[in-house]
This record gives structure tokens, sequence and C-alpha cells, in this order.
């Protein structure tokens, strides 16, 4: 059966649980959404309009030893380690919580700064999703 390339249901609802902000931080305005997939949580803040670097981080467990945070760039600046930082305390966050879904995270920020981070940070764990 095929179905025709215009069609669209009225009132149809985007099927992913999300959410959205959007505020000022340190003076820039920066957008923030937060998707909540099965088995992943995907947050892309952007202060320049599209996508930055792109960050994966998890929960490794293990029987013998205590849990330990793996993060990895996945496309974009891997001389920033204040982006690392910020995936970690997010999938640290998400983990403390209760929830085993992984972190993708996007971050296209004009400033890199410990402030900025700390603020992007805030902001997303008060509109969290988990």
């Amino acid at each position: 059966m095929e179905v025709p390339m215009n069609s669209a249901q009225s009132g149809a609802h985007f099927p992913v649980q999300h959410r959205s902000v959007s505020l000022e931080i340190k003076g820039t305005k920066t957008d923030i959404v937060i998707s909540k997939y099965e088995d992943t949580f995907l947050v892309i803040v952007t202060q320049i309009g599209c996508m930055g670097t792109i960050l994966a981080a998890k929960k490794d467990e293990s029987v013998f030893s205590d849990p330990t945070y793996n993060v990895s760039v996945l496309f974009g600046k891997r001389d920033e380690p204040l982006l690392l930082a910020c995936a970690r305390q997010l999938i640290e966050h998400i983990s403390g919580s209760g929830s085993a879904r992984s972190l993708v995270i996007s971050l296209g920020l004009k400033d890199h700064s410990q402030g900025t981070l700390k603020d992007i940070i805030a902001a997303v764990i008060e509109n969290r999703l988990w």
C-alpha cells in the first residue's frame, strides 16, 4: 500500500516525548531540546542555530567494581574537555535518578566557558524528562 507523500494527519503529535525551551545564558539566546527515546536521551543545545559537537555518554556497570561513565566525541571538537565534563555530569545525573538510558548530546555553543556549561547543565536538569 502506498501512502501519498503530501498526506498529513491533522492533530498528529510528534511520537517521541520531548521538551524544548529557549532562554538566555550569559546574554546569548540558547535553545534546548530534550527527547526521550526507548533507550537514549537526546539533548540538543544550540546558540548557533545548528548542531555542534556531538557526544555520547553511558554508564558501564560491572559486578566487580563501581560503575564507570564513558563519554566520547562522535563528531566535532575533540580538544574541548569542558564539553566532555558537561556530558559526564548529565549522564551521572541521569543514572543517579534511576534511569538506565544512555545520552547523546549536541552542543553548538558560541561560548565554551565553565560558567556557560554550568548554566546549560542546570537548564537541562530543570527541564529533564528522566
